[in-house]
């Protein structure tokens, strides 16, 4: 309620109707400024791009309208004046309701009290007066302490549950039917009793969070007297039918007595929560919410209008209400009194958040997992802060100071980064695509590590620490990082299976060919492919799809493998018979029964001339395209420059020829062992050798491909790849 003193702008003499408002807006006027809008309905209006600065908007309303883009610099929103008295009323209200029930507790503790002195007290009656009275005190102390230490939670909720399902039991132990009912009164009165206390403790905590001394002193005031009297009025008309005249004055004095300390300790424990409650103790969190929506009744309203991209600077914002608003990209610079404003579930909510908007100035500071999503920081200081793990996406930062900032793991998508200041940034594991922003980006300078790794470098970028990035490199750099998947194969990759699989992923996305493939890089055990994809890719879906595809080639590969060695033993088996029956036919014919003591099968292990066989009359590609693989590997990965290396020319010769469904398998071993020969030629020193090596593998090239169609896949890969090869070997193409 402090917004109903706040100073304010120089406004404008005369109050602006709302239909003219919107008649001006119509005729394309959007100067506003300084206008006096108290109290008018603008609700689901179009107002975008108006210039509200310096207005009076107090108590308007500007719910579900469209304001993208308006600016509302220095206006004063929250409460008119005229709303104090009816706040103030209702939260009258709510004490004298605290005071009543609290009274109630007191004729409840004195209707059941013993009346020892009492010569007509019939004392069969002493054990349930005793029980009552003590269930009474079990529930009201027991609703007290799970306040005051567990706060409005539901775990206090369950502790007040079983506190009274213990004062219904200790009311009924021992008793009659009579006692039953008494237990059930019990309850009930606990109940109102806590209920009582509590709506005390809401009153006093509505109070502070109104920040109005008066109202506080009032509410105390009221809640006090009223328990006090109501239990004396109530008592004094109960207690004496049902006890008589000297009983009933001492009903009545009990019950004042019960009451006024009921009171007291409500107004304490109010005091005692309210100031947990500003020092945003999470227990007491519903506390100051129930009170900002209190000290919001009547003030201005933004529920669920769109507010993206609008301007606050400087405004009073005391008492407004923002729930369900679209706030994305809002500037709340130098905004007071936000912190009493309703924001609903919105990036507000986070105290250490709302002091960054507000402030401008994040030095230092952590927002480790804040939700930042949306938010403007253009401008702001987050040099050297921590923002691991946070929610950056749709956020923008032009020009923000991030020198030294930790951005591991942070989600960028969609995020601003232009004209930024990155030096020193950690970047480990930042999640980025085509759509955060890197132009003009001010970087010198980024690590890739967070902590040091085992040999004590953070992986600087550039490595060397004398070499800076040049203006227009670091987006160069991340750019092409963009633009690009890596799929890791656990324990080497079977490049049959690869080729099999690639094939398919084509398939499936027609923008990815043969030249999507970047790099094929040994990490340990296992093996990195790199491709190259468009800005739109699904880069989930295309390492998902080319893992599956291999996967499930890996295992027919295995299960043929198994097919294969069976049949191999079958043959085996057949031609050992087969062998057996010539050589005793022979021995009959030559040795007069003298059988020949040495046989040699020769036809399960034919020499081909290369350094594969035919193993039972199959080609087996696998360790052909392995012995391929391991020579191939052998050549050194440095490059050219911007160049391919002579390594990665090979290796997409080697995929093209094993993809390839309409060459033979033959000419694939034929084509594969001279992709084993160029490799082989680089190896080789001797100048003869290597050209001869080159020559003859030029030569089965054109012979195999003079076969095949101009159309066929292979063709169209070696008439691109080994012109690029030869030029690297040095032999004219």
């Amino acid at each position: 309620m402090l917004s109903l003193y706040q100073t304010t702008a120089p406004l404008s003499p005369a109050p602006m109707k709302a239909s003219e408002v919107l008649s001006r807006y119509a005729a394309g006027e959007r100067d506003f400024r300084r206008a006096n809008l108290r109290g008018q309905s603008l609700k689901g209006q179009n107002l975008s791009g108006s210039d509200f600065s310096e207005a009076d908007i107090r108590g308007a309303s500007f719910a579900q309208a469209q304001l993208r883009g308006a600016n509302f610099t220095r206006t004063v929103a929250g409460v008119q004046r005229r709303w104090v008295a009816g706040q103030l009323l209702l939260l009258l209200v709510i004490t004298s309701l605290a005071g009543v029930l609290q009274g109630y507790f007191g004729y409840f503790i004195a209707l059941y009290f013993p009346y020892w002195w009492d010569s007509d007290y019939d004392w069969d009656y002493f054990t349930l007066d005793l029980a009552v009275t003590a269930a009474y005190f079990i529930t009201i102390l027991a609703t007290f302490i799970a306040i005051a230490r567990q706060g409005f939670t539901a775990r206090a909720a369950s502790t007040i549950a079983v506190a009274v399902a213990v004062a219904v039991a200790v009311a009924g132990a021992g008793v009659d039917a009579v006692a039953g009912a008494g237990a059930g009164a019990v309850a009930v009165a606990g109940a109102g009793a806590g209920a009582g206390a509590g709506a005390g403790v809401v009153a006093v905590a509505v109070a502070v969070a109104g920040a109005v001394a008066v109202a506080v002193a009032v509410a105390v005031v009221v809640a006090a007297a009223v328990a006090v009297a109501g239990a004396g009025a109530v008592v004094g008309v109960g207690a004496g039918a049902v006890a008589g005249t000297g009983a009933g004055a001492v009903a009545v004095t009990v019950a004042v007595a019960v009451a006024a300390a009921v009171a007291a300790a409500s107004l304490l424990l109010g005091l005692y929560c309210s100031r947990h409650a500003l020092k945003g103790d999470e227990k007491f969190a519903l506390l100051p919410s129930f009170g900002i929506a209190f000290a919001a009744l009547g003030g201005t309203r933004f529920y669920g209008a769109d507010l993206a991209g609008a301007n606050f600077t400087g405004a009073k914002l005391k008492s407004t209400n923002f729930r369900a608003a679209t706030l994305t990209h809002v500037c709340w610079h130098s905004a007071q009194k936000l912190d009493r404003a309703r924001v609903g579930d919105s990036i507000l909510t986070n105290a250490a958040v709302l002091d960054l908007l507000t402030s401008r100035n994040g030095y230092n500071k952590s927002y480790v997992d804040a939700n930042l999503r949306g938010a403007n920081l253009n401008g702001v200081n987050l040099n050297a802060a921590n923002l691991k793990w946070a929610d950056l996406s749709d956020a923008t930062l032009q020009q923000a100071n991030l020198r030294d900032i930790n951005l591991r793991e942070v989600l960028a998508i969609g995020t601003d980064f232009t004209g930024a200041y990155l030096t020193g940034a950690c970047l480990e594991a930042w999640n980025i695509d085509h759509t955060t922003k890197l132009d003009q980006v001010d970087c010198q300078y980024v690590f890739l590590l967070e902590h040091p790794n085992e040999l004590g470098n953070r992986e600087r970028r550039p490595h060397d620490p004398d070499e800076m990035f040049k203006p227009g490199d670091f987006e160069k750099l991340y750019r092409k990082m963009i633009n690009v998947v890596q799929v890791l194969f656990r324990n080497g990759m079977n490049s049959t299976a690869f080729a099999a699989a690639f094939q398919e992923l084509m398939a499936e996305h027609p923008d990815i060919s043969y030249d999507s493939i970047q790099a094929v890089e040994r990490k340990g055990d296992d093996a990195l492919v790199t491709l190259e994809v468009s800005e739109t890719a699904d880069k989930a879906e295309i390492s998902r799809s080319l893992q599956a595809a291999y996967a499930d080639k890996v295992c027919q590969l295995e299960a043929r493998v198994e097919q294969l060695q069976l049949h191999a033993a079958d043959l085996k088996e057949v031609a050992l018979a087969q062998t057996a029956q010539k050589a005793q036919i022979f021995n009959q014919l030559v040795g007069g029964g003298q059988a020949v003591q040495e046989t040699h099968d020769s036809s399960q292990n034919i020499n081909v001339g290369r350094d594969f066989t035919l193993t039972g009359s199959t080609l087996n590609l696998g360790e052909i395209s392995g012995s391929v693989t391991n020579t191939i590997n052998q050549l050194p990965d440095d490059g050219g420059g911007d160049r391919p290396t002579l390594k990665e020319l090979l290796t997409q010769l080697q995929v093209a020829i094993e993809t390839d469904a309409d060459l033979p398998d033959p000419d694939k071993a034929d084509l594969l062992e001279q992709v084993q020969n160029l490799a082989a030629a680089q190896q080789t020193e001797e100048p003869a050798q290597k050209e001869g090596l080159v020559r003859r593998a030029k030569k089965m090239f054109e012979a195999t491909l003079k076969g095949l169609p101009e159309t066929a896949k292979i063709a169209e890969a070696c008439s691109k790849l080994l012109p690029m090869i030869l030029r690297v070997l040095g032999v004219p193409v």
